[in-house]
């Protein structure tokens, strides 16, 4: 018998940070993954906003199967279609809090539903800021049940020179959870050692320098050469 692609749900929702989505489905598509794509109402005005150069078809073209958020009879919507887990990026606090409660009021609430009583991993990216407590005990109710609860916080040790690279950095480390390697994460390696011969006191710069090298970003100021 012929082995069966990795199959995963990729939710986009209206929260900002479509950009995390995006890129999720084009690293996907080469990684030969199959995806499940279903996008809110919220989702596709949020994608007209924040990537007013990229149309919904083509959106649409990066995914191999496409649902409309209100098929709550797609195959996605049933535990027997089998699947990896689900992504939800981003995923808005509302959609947290469907989750949260099991009201299922759409497709991505459902199929994220389902992902939780079939026991399968579901991540959601959530990206709202500040938290009041509803947000938080949501966020506690989901993680109890079985989900991870991923806000896209960039990490800043790689020394990223653009957004892209923090989408990047992001993005690998959401699918190192589904155990797919896709050559984005710079993997921590433990602190640079600086020299032991110290021969005089160093300055302030002296000090910042040791821990910089060269074309990476000074942390107190732009880039160095």
């Amino acid at each position: 018998m012929a082995q069966r692609r990795l199959r995963l749900i990729i939710g986009i929702t209206g929260a900002s940070g479509v950009a995390y989505g995006v890129r999720l489905l084009q690293v996907l598509r080469e990684a030969e993954v199959e995806t499940h794509l279903v996008i809110s109402r919220a989702g596709q005005m949020t994608l007209v906003q924040e990537e007013p150069q990229l149309k919904l078809a083509d959106l649409h073209a990066l995914a191999s199967r496409v649902y409309s958020d209100q098929d709550i009879g797609a195959a996605i919507s049933s535990g027997s279609f089998k699947t990896a887990g689900m992504i939800v990026a981003p995923c808005s606090v509302q959609t947290l809090s469907a989750i949260a409660t099991g009201v299922t009021t759409n497709l991505v609430s459902r199929a994220a539903d389902v992902i939780l009583k079939e026991r399968r991993k579901l991540v959601l990216m959530l990206r709202e800021t500040p938290l009041h407590l509803g947000h938080i005990r949501s966020m506690a109710a989901v993680t109890e049940m079985g989900a991870i609860v991923y806000p896209p916080v960039p990490a800043f040790y790689p020394r990223p020179a653009a957004v892209d690279e923090m989408v990047d950095h992001t993005i690998g480390r959401v699918l190192d959870l589904f155990d797919i390697e896709t050559g984005l994460v710079s993997r921590w390696q433990g602190m640079k050692e600086r020299s032991a011969a110290r021969p005089r006191e160093s300055t302030e710069d002296e000090d910042v320098a040791a821990f910089t090298q060269p074309g990476q970003r000074n942390p107190r100021g732009p880039r160095i050469s």
